[in-house]
């Protein structure tokens, strides 16, 4: 049977990826630059030197990872430079959600590509992206030691915690391309909120790993940050609670998340250890504090924030009991979010590899391969448009 190889092609934040995949599970090269180095002193991403970083990688990035996809065949037998694009079947790019000017690199090379080699072209959702990573179940030989994949592909019914620096939402699916958004951060992301607290704390960006490393020498009950109890209703899942006869049809839980509680709590705490008020330069403040001090705050506020989503989870999980729950995007890396719900949950949960919960074309490349093969509408190469503010 004819293996079918989708390339996928990742612009909306800091990285520029471009990946090609088998069959929907199948890794076959992955190829990723980031510019976090230059956004690193500034504390976070600057739109337009990541938009300038994409227009200088997204070629030297997309070639690369055809011509390490050209090596590889079923019977690991080399192909022809001259047959590389003979051997996509589509193509599938990023355009939404993300900052506009990076996602514009992304689409406008991936439409160039689409007409020039008469390839289909997928517009693919970035966050639902996250998800889909987790159906890659294999990897070429030169890979299988550099990626660590689950063993089996997620089952449906599926409960997805997609987690990242742009993005907290709880989703069920039910299908391919049948879902339900039971819950999403109603201000900050999660990744979002580990970066101004590391700021906070006089922490290295991006937040999340800086947090965790100093978190570990930290005791995480030493401060009890709060956390948001949100009772705004949500249509959609009040119509999914009535359609699934198994739901408990009497409760009103709450799926949103909200992180801006814990992250002032956590900034009014530090100017009181430091013994000032907000007039004083929050940048200021951890020049005041130990290194005792900055890891218990920073395994507090990391219990906290985990436990949010975490605790959600959970209920989704008793509420619509999926058969597999699946974590996707940045925070999807952390060993406490894994170690929490690994303890809170009677099934196992499905990660796939740290290298491939951040970012990438292999993400979007699985997505598009489905796309393709359940003939969901192929997008015009002539017209597609980003969404920098896509949902989904």
């Amino acid at each position: 049977m004819q293996q079918m190889r989708i390339l996928g092609i990742e612009s909306s934040c800091d990285e520029t990826s471009a990946a090609v995949i088998e069959d929907g599970k199948r890794l076959i090269s992955v190829v990723t630059a980031t510019s976090l180095d230059l956004h690193a002193k500034y504390g976070g991403v600057i739109p337009e030197i990541a938009a300038r970083s994409h227009i200088e990688s997204i070629m030297p990035v997309i070639e690369q990872a055809l011509a390490e996809a050209a090596k590889v065949t079923a019977d690991n037998s080399t192909k022809k430079d001259d047959n590389i694009w003979d051997n996509i079947d589509a193509i599938a790019v990023t355009y939404g959600a993300g900052l506009g000017g990076c996602l514009l690199v992304g689409v406008m090379t991936a439409r160039t590509l689409a007409i020039t080699k008469n390839k289909p072209l997928y517009a693919i959702n970035h966050v639902e992206a996250h998800a889909y990573v987790n159906f890659l179940t294999e990897a070429t030989p030169d890979l299988q030691h550099s990626y660590n994949l689950p063993n089996q592909a997620p089952v449906f019914p599926a409960l997805a915690l997609i987690v990242s620096g742009g993005h907290s939402q709880l989703v069920l699916f039910n299908d391919h391309f049948d879902y339900v958004l039971l819950g999403q951060t109603v201000d900050d992301a999660i990744g979002e909120a580990f970066d101004k607290v590391a700021k906070v704390l006089g922490l290295p960006y991006p937040g999340g790993p800086s947090i965790s490393k100093i978190a570990k020498k930290g005791n995480p009950h030493a401060y009890d940050f709060p956390k948001a109890n949100l009772n705004t209703s949500n249509p959609m899942l009040e119509s999914l609670r009535h359609a699934i006869t198994s739901s408990n049809s009497h409760t009103n839980i709450n799926y949103d998340f909200s992180f801006s509680g814990p992250k002032t709590a956590v900034l009014r705490t530090v100017q009181k250890m430091c013994g000032k008020d907000h007039s004083f330069p929050s940048f200021k403040l951890a020049e005041l504090l130990n290194d005792t001090q900055k890891a218990d705050v920073a395994a507090s506020f990391q219990r906290i924030a985990i436990e949010t989503v975490v605790d959600k989870t959970v209920l989704a999980y008793q509420e619509f009991k999926p058969k597999t729950v699946i974590i996707g995007g940045g925070v999807a890396s952390s060993p406490e979010l894994r170690r929490q719900l690994s303890e809170k949950l009677p099934i196992p949960i499905q990660y796939t590899d740290p290298k491939l919960c951040t970012d990438n074309g292999a993400m979007v490349a699985t997505l598009g391969y489905f796309k393709h093969i359940r003939k969901q509408p192929s997008s015009d190469p002539y017209s597609l448009d980003i969404q920098p503010n896509l949902s989904m």
